[in-house]
């Protein structure tokens, strides 16, 4: 659903799978004013256009970023991969693989976490922690942040 003064575009993925892409308006944030910075609280989406599990990706100053929705709390990253630029918050979303070692020490197999989520970017596969939006095998590298704000049944993300 669209609401007056949001347009929305569709694009399909390299995955097939199908992306919603919103170009959103400016309201400024009086956090913004009082640091004397140029900031913006950009609407994303109602809670309910977002279910557990799965993200937003929205437009603002001609940046995209990825709006994820897990477990009731919700995350933004600029959707852009640090390792070439990809759109590291449209691939897929994933509990972390972890090996499972036995008591003899051997490798017993695999298993998903069942507290890490990963995301990873459809190029090259670099994956990133939901949570904070580092790079799962190189932490020092990590997406920029964006506080995402629950208001109400409405969801802001606050962007330079």
């Amino acid at each position: 659903m669209v609401r007056a003064g949001h347009d929305a575009n569709w694009s399909c993925s390299k995955l097939g799978s199908i992306v919603r892409y919103h170009t959103i308006k400016r309201r400024p944030s009086r956090a913004g004013i009082e640091k004397g910075q140029s900031m913006a609280e950009v609407f994303v989406a109602k809670v309910s256009e977002i279910p557990d599990g799965e993200r937003r990706i929205v437009k603002h100053d001609g940046h995209e970023i990825g709006v994820f929705h897990w477990q009731k709390q919700f995350y933004a990253y600029q959707n852009m991969c640090v390792h070439q630029g990809g759109p590291a918050c449209e691939g897929s979303i994933m509990h972390k693989v972890e090996d499972v070692i036995g008591e003899d020490r051997t490798w017993q197999g695999q298993r998903f976490s069942a507290t890490q989520v990963h995301f990873v970017c459809p190029w090259h596969g670099y994956e990133y922690d939901l949570r904070t939006g580092e790079c799962v095998p190189d932490r020092s590298l990590k997406l920029k942040t964006y506080p995402a704000i629950r208001r109400g049944e409405d969801i802001y993300v606050v962007a330079e």
